[in-house]
């Protein structure tokens, strides 16, 4: 982290900037993961509803 003082006396701290890096395309492993997760959460998401469907 660097400091810089204005002519009014002001500090203005800057942090340091990250190292940049690229994302990789998920692996067939980590696809099928998400697929997975995704069947989940849609099979949780409709259950919730039809159960309050189901009270009211």
């Amino acid at each position: 982290m660097y400091t810089t003082i204005n002519e009014n006396g002001i500090l203005n701290n800057y942090s340091t900037e990250p190292k940049l890096y690229y994302a990789e395309y998920p692996t067939k492993k980590q696809q099928n993961r998400y697929v997975f997760q995704g069947v989940v959460a849609v099979l949780f998401v409709s259950s919730i509803v039809l159960i309050a469907l189901g009270v009211s």
